[in-house]
């Protein structure tokens, strides 16, 4: 008789996610829906190297979303360019997600109802619940 083989959780590395206003491209086509992966040591490495990171150290979350989302809507690639354009509400959005991944490991957030309090789970990225 074999011992039973634990089972190891799948590490869970992309995130998807909705935009909650969208990037608008030079067509006017809005793209919303993407995908964050984690980061690695090298993107923080390689972002805190830039040199527009060192004269500006705002710059630092720009290059992170940029090296981390590898996904927006139908764009052939996500550049400084996409990111430096999104909507401040949509930049919020997409820095909360990245600590939220990169640092707590998920993407939920425990909310209250504003009329009774009672408290629950929301998942920032958008997605279902299993």
């Amino acid at each position: 008789m074999t011992a039973p083989v634990a089972e190891h959780p799948v590490l869970r590395t992309e995130y998807p996610f909705q935009l909650p206003r969208g990037f608008v491209d030079e067509e006017g086509r809005v793209h919303r829906e993407g995908l964050l992966r984690l980061a690695t040591a090298k993107d923080e490495l390689v972002a805190q190297a830039e040199p527009l990171v060192r004269q500006t150290p705002a710059y630092l979350s720009i290059y992170l979303i940029m090296h981390t989302v590898t996904r927006l809507g139908t764009l052939p690639a996500v550049d400084r360019f996409v990111i430096e354009h999104l909507f401040a509400s949509d930049l919020a959005f997409l820095q909360d997600l990245y600590r939220r991944v990169n640092q707590q490991g998920h993407t939920e957030a425990e909310v209250a109802c504003p009329d009774c309090g009672h408290q629950f789970l929301i998942d920032v990225a958008g997605e279902p619940p299993p």
